[in-house]
């Protein structure tokens, strides 16, 4: 059974119906891909905080996360998260969709610019930081478009909305980190905004299986469709 699949009758949800086929079934995530205004959004994978030893993982008290919660996020990232995004980054580079990136990085070396959520815990990557690298096996390539933000709703604090409108994107395609805070942000965000959200549930991480859980059954059907990504490259090889 993969991702896509019904939530079970442990969460029963009695709107699932209308959401479905009103928000999240309807044919414009196919149209997308055929014109070609699908585009795939990488959310925060760098040094800052999707790296072992570094950034926030740089020692335990910064982290503020036991072992167990470390090991479990990290252990996700490396043996299927980051893995499954170049999967995804390579087929949407095929087709000739755009890949987008977004980071956590200051406009200024002291973050002075910060947003206030950011500022109150410690977030910072300042330019040209190694923190503010991203991981080099899902790193931009080329010329395409990286974002910096500053707090976690990234289209509430940067010109994204602007910068796909000109694009012509009409859809999101949506992994990366943490899944339940600028993840989970970003495609509630994108929803309200009118455009056709995909979570990848194995191209996303946060840091445990409960939190993954629970994001996943939020979203599902309400803000996005939860498709795997076999499942999304089977639909981008096909219709793009």
């Amino acid at each position: 059974m993969t991702d896509s699949k019904q939530p079970s009758a442990a969460f029963p949800d009695p709107l699932i119906g209308s959401y479905r086929e009103t928000i999240t079934q309807k044919s414009g995530f196919i149209e997308s891909l055929r014109q070609h205004h699908t585009a795939l959004l990488v959310i925060d994978v760098q040094y800052l905080d999707a790296k072992r030893g570094y950034g926030l993982f740089s020692d335990d008290d910064m982290a503020g996360l036991p072992p167990e919660s470390q090991e479990y996020y990290f252990g996700r990232l490396e043996t299927m998260v980051l893995p499954n995004i170049r999967r995804l980054q390579d087929t949407f580079r095929e087709a000739g969709l755009e890949v987008i990136h977004t980071r956590i990085q200051s406009l200024t070396k002291n973050g002075r610019d910060r947003g206030p959520g950011h500022r109150r815990l410690g977030l910072h990557a300042a330019p040209g930081s190694k923190e503010a690298e991203f991981l080099e096996e899902v790193a931009p390539i080329g010329d395409e478009i990286i974002i910096n933000k500053t707090a976690s709703g990234v289209f509430n604090s940067t010109n994204l909305e602007y910068v796909l409108r000109n694009l012509g994107v009409t859809a999101l395609v949506i992994c990366g980190v943490y899944s339940n805070e600028c993840v989970s942000t970003a495609t509630r965000d994108a929803c309200d905004l009118g455009f056709y959200v995909t979570i990848v549930s194995d191209g996303v991480a946060t840091v445990t299986p409960e939190l993954e859980h629970a994001t996943v059954t939020t979203m599902r059907d309400r803000y996005a469709r939860i498709l795997t990504t076999d499942e999304v490259i089977g639909e981008t090889v096909k219709l793009a």
